[in-house]
Order: C-alpha cells, then sequence, then structure tokens
C-alpha cells in the first residue's frame, strides 16, 4: 500500500504523482467518506495559500468532499494555522489546508486538522489510506454536499491573534519590519500588528502565485535583515509561505532563529509563573547551547522527533504549552492548537514590552552553539544505520567533539535529503567534520 503522508501531510511538485489533480479528487472523496463514516453531516473548510496551483487542487479537493457527501466551506488565502482555529470556529469535522509550506510555487501539498484544530492522529491518516485504496464512487444525487464561500474569515481570524496577546499591551513604541514571503499572510499581518498600535514596513505582501518564498520569508531573511538595518528599526518578523513558520531580526540586523525565540518566551513565562510544568518541547535539532540554557533555569528540555506534529504530541504528553523547533515552528498551546507564526511573534513583542528589553538583549541571554547543518541530496533511499563508513565516521567525530558537541544524521520526511548537522563550541571543527560527515554520502 502506497504511504502517501510524510512528516506534515503530503507534498510534492505540481504535476507528479500524487500532487496532481486526480490524485486530489480521490484524496477529498477518500477523507470525505472517512469523515461521512464516523460523523452524522460532515463538513470541512478548505483553506490555500498563494501559489498559482492552489486554484486547482481546491477545486479538485471540493469535488472529492461533495462527491462523498460533505459540505464544503471555501476560506480563500488563508495561513495553515489560520484554518486550524476557523475548524473549531465554524464547527467543521475537519480542515484541510493546500500549501507546500517554505517550498517554492513548483511544489505543493495538504495538512489537514482535526474537528478540534490538531493535526491528524496517525490512525486517521491510515484509514485515509487504506481508503485510498478502494474505487471512488460517489453518494447518490440527494446526498451530495454543498459548497459555500466563508466571507468572514478573514476578520474572525485577525480578532483571534489580537486576542492572544495581553490587552494591555501597547506596541506604538516598536518600528518593525513584516516580510510576508507572499504568502498567506499577506492580506492579514499588518493588519494585526499595526492594529495593535506597531509602526510596520511591510515588504514581500504581493503575491503573484510563483513569487512565494521566493529570497524572502523565513527561509531566506536577507531581504528583511537589510530592510530592518536601511529603516532602522526596532525588528524584523520573517513568516514562511503558510504563516506556521517564524523568524525574526533584531535592532543590528541579526537572526533570532526559533531556538532562541521559544527559550525567550520560555523564560519570561517561567519568571510569570505561566509555564505549565516548568516544560519545553524542542527536537533532535535543538540547539545544544540552547538546552543548556534550559538546564541553568531549571526548565525541563523534552526531545521529541523533528516534525510539529511530534512536537505536539510531546506537548500533550507531558501537560507543556511551549514546545518548538529551531526553523520557526513555534506552538503556545494556551493561545492556539498549532504552530502559528503571528501569535508567536505576538508573545515575543509582549515579552518585549514588559520586560522594557530590546530583542537584542533578549537574544543575548541564550548562546547558541555553532551549528552546521548540511543537506546531502540523494538519488535513491540510504540505510543510515547500515552505512558502515558513516557509522565508523560519526562514531570518531563523536569522540572528538566530546560533551560540547554532537551529531545528528536524519532524512528528511518531506524531500529526498540526508541531513548532516553537526554543532560544538569550536566552529572551525564543527565545520570540518559536518563536511567529513557528509563526504561519506556524497
Amino acid at each position: 500500500m502506497a504511504n502517501y503522508f510524510g512528516t506534515d501531510g503530503i507534498r510534492g511538485k505540481v504535476g507528479i504523482e500524487p500532487i496532481t489533480a486526480d490524485f486530489f479528487l480521490k484524496l477529498g472523496w477518500a477523507v470525505g467518506s472517512v469523515l461521512a463514516q464516523k460523523n452524522k453531516n460532515p463538513s470541512i473548510v478548505i483553506g490555500k495559500d498563494t501559489r498559482v496551483s492552489g486554484y486547482l487542487f481546491e477545486s479538485a479537493l471540493e469535488a472529492g468532499f461533495l462527491s462523498a457527501g460533505v459540505d464544503v466551506g471555501l476560506l480563500g488565502p488563508m495561513p495553515t494555522p489560520a484554518v486550524a482555529y476557523l475548524t473549531q470556529t465554524y464547527g467543521a469535522t475537519a480542515g484541510v489546508v493546500i500549501s507546500a509550506s517554505h517550498n517554492h510555487f513548483q511544489d505543493n501539498g495538504v495538512k489537514f486538522f482535526s474537528a478540534k484544530g490538531f493535526k491528524l492522529s496517525s490512525q486517521d491518516q491510515k484509514d485515509i489510506e487504506e481508503r485510498l485504496q478502494q474505487s471512488m464512487l460517489s453518494v447518490t444525487s440527494e446526498s451530495i454536499g454543498k459548497a459555500v464561500r466563508h466571507e468572514q474569515s478573514l476578520g474572525r481570524y485577525i480578532d483571534f491573534c489580537k486576542r492572544t496577546i495581553d490587552k494591555n499591551i501597547d506596541l506604538s513604541s516598536l518600528n518593525i519590519v513584516i516580510d510576508c514571503a507572499n504568502g498567506a499572510t499577506y492580506h492579514i499581518a499588518e493588519n494585526v500588528f499595526a492594529e495593535l498600535g506597531a509602526n510596520i514596513t511591510i515588504i514581500n505582501n504581493q503575491p503573484d502565485g510563483f513569487n512565494i518564498n521566493l529570497d524572502c520569508g523565513a527561509t531566506d531573511t536577507q531581504h528583511l535583515q537589510k530592510t530592518v538595518l536601511e529603516n532602522k528599526a526596532d525588528l524584523g518578523i520573517a513568516f514562511d509561505g503558510d504563516g506556521d513558520r517564524l523568524m525574526m531580526v533584531d535592532s543590528s540586523g541579526e537572526l533570532v532563529d526559533g531556538d532562541e525565540l521559544v527559550f525567550i518566551i520560555a523564560k519570561a513565562w517561567q519568571a510569570q509563573n505561566r509555564l505549565k510544568s516548568n516544560t519545553v518541547v524542542g527536537t533532535q535539532m535543538t540547539n545544544l547551547g540552547v538546552r543548556h540554557g534550559y538546564q541553568d533555569l531549571n526548565i525541563d528540555f523534552i526531545e521529541a522527533d523533528v516534525g510539529d506534529r511530534f512536537v505536539m504530541q510531546q506537548m500533550q504528553k507531558n501537560n507543556a504549552i511551549l514546545g518548538g523547533e529551531g526553523s520557526g515552528h513555534i506552538i503556545c498551546l494556551e493561545q492556539t492548537t498549532s504552530g502559528d507564526a503571528i501569535i508567536a511573534a505576538l508573545q515575543v513583542l509582549e515579552v518585549i514590552i514588559k520586560s522594557e528589553k530590546t530583542l537584542k538583549a533578549l537574544k543575548s541571554e541564550v548562546q547558541k552553539y555553532p551549528q552546521v547543518l548540511i543537506n546531502v541530496k540523494t538519488k535513491e533511499k540510504i540505510d543510515l544505520p547500515q552505512h558502515q563508513a558513516l557509522q565508523q565516521a560519526q562514531l570518531e567525530i563523536q569522540k572528538t567533539l566530546g560533551k560540547t558537541g554532537r551529531v545528528l544524521i536524519r532524512a528528511s520526511g518531506t524531500e529526498p535529503l540526508i541531513r548532516v548537522m553537526v554543532e560544538g563550541r569550536d566552529l572551525d571543527l564543527v565545520q570540518q567534520s559536518a563536511e567529513t560527515l557528509a563526504a561519506t554520502l556524497g
């Protein structure tokens, strides 16, 4: 049986199986059939980011859901976390967002949410995979679903975001540059932050279907860093194409990544007795220096597999309310049910205002160790545990690094890549070690 679901939904290059119109039609039917089997009068909401293929796949999914007897609410361009929220707001049985997240426009994919706004469980995914193996049969004419366009979605989500920050916070003292990555936050972010009083300069908010994540956003912050310096802004905020990743830039143009942002929030919440269970969830990729920072604060750190779905699982298992990844997925569970870049940014801004410290000063309170990540493209799947040369090289390098460094080698869940990560106190040694390991795979 084909296994379509990866680390974060289904994703790939448009026009190549499974990212085709006929597959999305059947996927909509399969998901709809599973929902109809388990729920009376099922409904689903569909959102998408700004890539041009979204029109194609929105229509295909809609037809599939309707043919399974599921009512559809169309949200239009909307951040992934907004779909999670609006699934609950509209009382839908499930939500789906058409997006390839931080990838360029040539890719697309889907992510699903349950009625409570959480990513689908492994069992739900298994049920859908099994249904996809069956022949597609439409319900009878009288049972076909109906479709509506939800016109008030934008305003609802903007108001929701604004309610996640202390109502007494005034952002009028901050000059902020916001990079929307020509993605799904393009018509939302400026309203949220400006209505809270911030002085906003907005960039990369003119999507044309093709420029999403192109030399901009959370995965490429050079334009943002340059604009922050040119405008002498207090800080910059970068979102990715579907609005679930956050990177920030301080006043000197230095990047503040997801690891550092989670630490800033965690330290403030602990001081305010808001950090439930005194626990933060990160991943295998969380920087060793940041981990040591949590130790110094006596904050428990839980390591999850890479991927915000796994971070969420560990948060729920350990009764934690804060978790995230260096890549910028940050989950503030008391505010929302998924990684939400706008909401995470607001939590950081609240810390800045309440502490009367700059983002640069807050960043300096945690010292990351140098980290080198090399992505090695592969033509075929590599069995990492059975790669003897790699295992031997990794063993020798780990001995050299000792307790002040570590090595992590893992296959990407969304792309044909092996990710080689080395970190430690000595940058030259870290760089040399990573290159050695990558060459072993090459």
